[in-house]
C-alpha cells in the first residue's frame, strides 16, 4: 500500500535585475517625490530588465537556474515546469516552454498560469496536486514578470508601484507532516475592469489607434483595489485557518504579496499577527506581480524553520485572491 504522499517545497531560487530604479529616478521622470512614494507604497527601488533583448523567460530561467545550482540536481531531473506570469514572451506560445529550452530540461512539459499577482499561488496548488497524484516527482514552480513592459512611466499611478523579477521553488512528494496543507482562493470577474491591460489580447487586437490611446499599458483604479486586496487576502487567511482549525498564533509567517506596505500592514493587523511574523521586501523591489511571493521566499529562506507554519496570501487582476496554508521542510543542499 502506497502511503500518501505530500508536496513539500525542497528548493528555492530567484533572480532580480542589476538596474535599479529607485525614488529619486523617478521624480525626474513624472510630477512625484520619494516621500510620497514611501509614504503611500513603501516602495523605494524597483528593478528593471533594461536589456530590450530580454524577456520574462530569461528571468525565470535565471532563477531556475539559481534553484537547480543550490539543490545541486540536474536539469534531466524535473519532471514539470509551471510558470505562472501575466507577462509572457509571445501569445500563443507558453512562457514555460521557452524555460525549458533555455535551461535544458529535457525531460520536462510545462505550462503557463496566468492569474496575475495571485498567478504563483495557483500554480503552487497546482504543481502540489501532481506530486500528491503520485504521477510526478520533481515539480518546478516559477512566479516571473517582466512589469516593465506593461508600464506607462508618463502614469505616476502606476509606474511607482512595479518592478521585475522572478523567483521559483522545487516541490517534492514527503511522508511527513510538511508541505502543502490547505488552500482557499476565490475568482470575481466583475472586477476585471479595474486592474487590467485594455488592449493586445482577442477583445482589442494591436492597432495603431490601440496604441496610440495607451491601451497596452496596466490600467488600475487604485482605490478599488485597495479595499479589495485587504478584504480578500484577510478573509481567505481566517478561512484557511478556520478550516484547520487553527489560531494566527500558531502561525510563523505570513509571506504576503507584496503590492503596497498599507496593504501589507493592515492585512497582518486585522489577522492580529505581530509585525516581526510578516515578510516584506517590497521596498527593494517594488510590485513584482506573481514573483513577489517565491523572491520572498527566496529573501527570507535563512529565516525559516523545519516544521514552521505559514500562510502565503495575494490578490491579483481577474480579481483573483486566496491564501494558502503550509509547513516549511527541509530544503536541498548542492
Amino acid at each position: 500500500m502506497r502511503l500518501k504522499s505530500s508536496a513539500v517545497i525542497t528548493g528555492v531560487g530567484g533572480y532580480v535585475p542589476d538596474n535599479i530604479l529607485n525614488n529619486s529616478d523617478l521624480e525626474k521622470m513624472i510630477e512625484t517625490n520619494s516621500e510620497w512614494i514611501v509614504s503611500r507604497t513603501g516602495i523605494r527601488e524597483r528593478r528593471i530588465l533594461d536589456d530590450k533583448s530580454l524577456a520574462t523567460s530569461d528571468m525565470a530561467t535565471w532563477a531556475v537556474k539559481n534553484l537547480l545550482e543550490t539543490t545541486g540536481l540536474s536539469a534531466d531531473e524535473i519532471d514539470c515546469v509551471i510558470v505562472a506570469t501575466s507577462t509572457p514572451d509571445h501569445l500563443l506560445l507558453s512562457t514555460a516552454s521557452i524555460v525549458c529550452d533555455k535551461v535544458g530540461l529535457t525531460n520536462a512539459w510545462a505550462t503557463d498560469v496566468n492569474a496575475a499577482c495571485s498567478g504563483f499561488l495557483y500554480a503552487f496548488t497546482m504543481g502540489a496536486s501532481l506530486i500528491e497524484g503520485g504521477r510526478y516527482k520533481k515539480v518546478i514552480v516559477v512566479g516571473a514578470d517582466q512589469n516593465s513592459a506593461i508600464i506607462n512611466y508618463k502614469d505616476r499611478n502606476t509606474c511607482i508601484l512595479f518592478g521585475d523579477g522572478a523567483g521559483a521553488v522545487l516541490i517534492e512528494p514527503t511522508t511527513e507532516d510538511l508541505g502543502l496543507i490547505d488552500s482557499i482562493f476565490r475568482t470575481d470577474g466583475r472586477g476585471r475592469e479595474h486592474l487590467l491591460v485594455p488592449a493586445g489580447g482577442s477583445m482589442t487586437p494591436a492597432t495603431p489607434e490601440s496604441v496610440a490611446a495607451n491601451k497596452h499599458y496596466i490600467h488600475q483604479d487604485g482605490r478599488v483595489v485597495f479595499k479589495a486586496a485587504i478584504n480578500g487576502m484577510t478573509d481567505t487567511c481566517k478561512a484557511v485557518l478556520a478550516r484547520n482549525n487553527l489560531d494566527i498564533l500558531d502561525i510563523n509567517w505570513l509571506i504576503p504579496h507584496q503590492a503596497n506596505y498599507r496593504i501589507i500592514h493592515a492585512v497582518g493587523d486585522h489577522l492580529g499577527l505581530p509585525a516581526d511574523r510578516v515578510k516584506i521586501n517590497i521596498d527593494r523591489y517594488g510590485n513584482t506581480t506573481a514573483a513577489t511571493i517565491p523572491l520572498c521566499l527566496w529573501d527570507f529562506k535563512e529565516d525559516f524553520k523545519y516544521n514552521d507554519n505559514m500562510i502565503l496570501t495575494a490578490f491579483g487582476a481577474g480579481f483573483s485572491w486566496g491564501a494558502t496554508l503550509l509547513k516549511w521542510g527541509k530544503l536541498r543542499t548542492a
